[in-house]
């Protein structure tokens, strides 16, 4: 994201609602690409899990929405997605073909530690109090989503999944 973009000195509720907003739903469109680009092999696999994440940034988007319909009904927004670029979107370098189930919430994880860093930074700029109790909210939220990932992250088989470095390999089958 282009910081400079965005004055978050300048922020009031109705934009910071739209802001969080948007960055959900890049981060839900990342993810649904991510589930195209490696497609799906099996139950559980690295597709399943951007899924997974995608829905949880869906869910996340709809319930601001909500809360920002309900303060601010249909009020044009005045801040734009072309104002943002993964503040918690994953990486777009990131999906490969053959990805593992392990590997896709890596990527997840490293997307929710961005998320929280990017409200913590700006929390120092934010001058306006229901701005600012929305965005440490966010950056709560995003510590809880870095717990639910690191949650199924243990939650994996023990041993190696299937990945495209092992696939490669002379001598690898694929069918273990």
């Amino acid at each position: 994201m282009n910081d400079a973009a965005i004055d978050f000195a300048k922020l009031n509720l109705q934009d910071a609602l739209d802001l969080a907003i948007l960055i959900e739903e890049e981060a839900r469109d990342r993810y649904q690409e991510f589930t195209r680009i490696v497609g799906g092999r099996y139950a559980g696999d690295a597709s399943d899990m951007f899924m997974l994440m995608a829905s949880y940034e869906k869910r996340h988007g709809t319930e601001l929405a909500e809360r920002r319909r309900a303060r601010f009904g249909d009020a044009p927004r005045r801040v734009s997605r072309e104002q943002l670029y993964d503040v918690e979107a994953p990486d777009p370098g990131q999906p490969r073909v053959f990805m593992s189930a392990r590997q896709a919430l890596e990527v997840a994880l490293s997307s929710e530690k961005k998320a929280f860093d990017f409200f913590s930074s700006a929390l120092p700029y934010v001058k306006d109090p229901d701005v600012r109790a929305l965005f440490e909210e966010l950056r709560a939220e995003e510590q809880k989503h870095q717990t639910l990932v690191r949650d199924r992250l243990e939650k994996l088989p023990p041993g190696p999944d299937v990945e495209e470095e092992d696939a490669d390999e002379p001598g690898s089958d694929p069918g273990n």
